[in-house]
């Protein structure tokens, strides 16, 4: 019991320390309660269009404080991904990840269904009639156009707030290339998921064969789907780990994916813009090389106010919802 009051009383006088002492700023930081008017709990409120996001086939919008919500817009096309959208994920994303007020982002599909993958119609003429004078060319011009739409989805990865894919209806194709790429998986008991690529005579090649055996663990599973096309419903997408939790309808998943957003967007987004970071910096990297970045990044990331903030709340039994971090 001695020892631990005396831990306590070390850490209590570290904090002091670091509370009073002198910022970059040349200010000093104060013993005074945490959180404002500012950080209250988020609230359902109607969302209001996102400045700076106007696109034809996505709608984005605030709903609620730190929290945007991108949609697959087109419901009378099923969502099918047009020429449009390949190019408005990326500048979508792009902004989002430059973007100090958004804390954490929730992907759904408007309308019945998350999305019919690959408006083939749109795309018609560049996999049929691809540019180029002789093979070489050709092969050339297709590639830039396959990383090009590689980068669609690989954006999501890149972009260091959380993504959270909320599916319900059919998740098809290119729908399974999104979803692989987001940090999580919620879906709807409608939900299906179908790796259709084999069935128009290719093989996927913008995200799913890649991320898809990483996300479910499950070589022979992955194989099957991928060989067959066959759908893969809801249930089994829980029990194989591709979702972590499933829903009875949309409305309720939509839900739990803006409630888990606000519970992500109330902690510092120091420490889970850098999980995020790190995650799949480890996912890519032996044990050792991960290691060695966390140590050369937590060196300058654990000078961080956000950690004096936190430990206060925690000593003053505060919740963190109370506490207002600074942007990022």
């Amino acid at each position: 019991m001695a020892a631990a009051m005396a831990a306590s009383l070390r850490l209590r006088n570290l904090l002091m320390r670091r509370l009073t002492a002198p910022t970059h700023l040349g200010l000093n930081l104060s013993l005074r309660p945490l959180g404002s008017s500012a950080q209250e709990k988020s609230s359902r409120a109607a969302p209001s269009e996102a400045p700076d996001h106007s696109y034809e086939s996505l709608r984005v919008t605030a709903t609620q404080k730190h929290i945007l919500h991108v949609q697959l817009n087109r419901p009378e096309k099923r969502n099918a991904m047009n020429k449009a959208f390949w190019r408005e994920m990326v500048e979508c994303f792009n902004k989002i990840a430059q973007d100090p007020d958004c804390r954490a982002v929730v992907i759904s599909g408007s309308g019945k269904t998350f999305t019919a993958g690959i408006d083939l119609m749109d795309f018609a003429s560049d996999l049929l009639q691809p540019q180029g004078e002789d093979a070489a060319r050709i092969s050339w011009h297709l590639r830039r156009l396959i990383a090009g739409y590689q980068e669609t989805f690989s954006v999501i990865e890149k972009c260091p707030k959380p993504v959270i894919a909320a599916i319900h209806g059919g998740c098809i194709g290119a729908g399974v290339d999104l979803i692989t790429a987001c940090d999580i998986r919620y879906c709807a008991q409608d939900a299906f998921f179908q790796v259709k690529e084999v069935d128009i005579g290719l093989a996927a090649d913008v995200g799913t064969l890649q991320r898809l055996p990483r996300v479910i663990g499950n070589q022979s599973l992955v194989n099957e789907l991928a060989f067959t096309a066959r759908k893969m419903m809801a249930d089994e997408a829980l029990g194989s780990g591709l979702v972590s939790r499933l829903f009875p309808d949309k409305e309720a998943m939509l839900d739990a994916a803006f409630a888990l957003a606000a519970e992500i967007s109330s902690k510092s987004p120091v420490a889970v813009q850098g999980t995020k970071i790190h995650l799949l910096y480890s996912r890519d990297h032996s044990v050792a090389e991960g290691l060695n970045y966390m140590a050369s990044w937590n060196m300058s990331m654990l000078q961080t106010e956000d950690i004096v903030k936190s430990f206060q709340a925690a000593m003053e039994k505060k919740e963190l919802k109370s506490v207002t971090f600074s942007k990022l």
